[in-house]
């Protein structure tokens, strides 16, 4: 069965390591926040000038001036830091997040990513997406493994506008958890009751799947 988004975003916190500076993207990654292992110190950053966004705010902590970058309200843990855009941009570019989680429309064998655009809809503004890829080495790109109509989002080659090229190293979708490599995905792991026959059905991309393909466990 494909994993919900709650499940792929505790699947993504595994990736996390004590002491590690984490900026989450607008989705799926935002919930990433709800699942920081207990007793691990981790740093959330939002691009909007905001270091150590804690968990979603219950009904009575809403503050409305304190947003992601989402504009999703959050809550500040002890210790959180606010500040310009500017400044959160230079941690940025200056390769000083030890983790980024991005959300995307396609992920290429190439390493390949576009999640900024669909040519002819509604753009809401580029984020800081292209600063990112950019500016980060370690990043994990979680999405749906195929669109509402069945097309597969891990390809041979993006057709959308790229927001970065040879960037992306893992992909974790509602199937499988994948590494790229060598101009293939490589099946890590897959989804609870998911079958390797489907993952290969829905991925357009050269596929290598080992030997062994063990389920996630939640």
């Amino acid at each position: 069965m494909a994993l919900t988004r709650e499940q792929m975003a505790q699947r993504v916190a595994r990736e996390l390591e004590d002491g590690f500076y984490v900026n989450l993207g607008i989705g799926i990654p935002t919930l990433v926040a709800n699942y920081i292992p207990e007793g691990m110190d981790v740093m959330l950053q939002s691009e909007n000038g905001l270091l150590g966004m804690g968990q979603f705010p219950a009904e009575d902590e809403v503050d409305p001036d304190m947003i992601n970058a989402g504009k999703q309200t959050v809550t500040a843990r002890a210790g959180a830091a606010i500040f310009s855009s500017a400044e959160s941009f230079a941690m940025i570019r200056g390769g000083h997040v030890d983790l980024t989680v991005l959300g995307a429309f396609e992920v290429d064998v190439e390493g390949n990513i576009a999640s900024w655009m669909i040519p002819g809809k509604l753009i809401k503004g580029m984020g800081g997406a292209m600063d990112l890829v950019a500016g980060a080495d370690n990043i994990i790109v979680t999405m749906t493994h195929a669109s509402k109509d069945g097309e597969s989002k891990l390809l041979e080659q993006c057709s959308l506008p790229l927001t970065g090229a040879g960037c992306i190293k893992r992909v974790l979708t509602d199937l499988a958890y994948l590494e790229i490599d060598n101009g293939a995905f490589i099946l890590k792991e897959r989804a609870p009751g998911v079958s390797v026959e489907e993952i290969k059905e829905k991925t357009a991309g050269k596929l290598i799947v080992p030997d062994d393909v063990p389920e996630m466990a939640f």
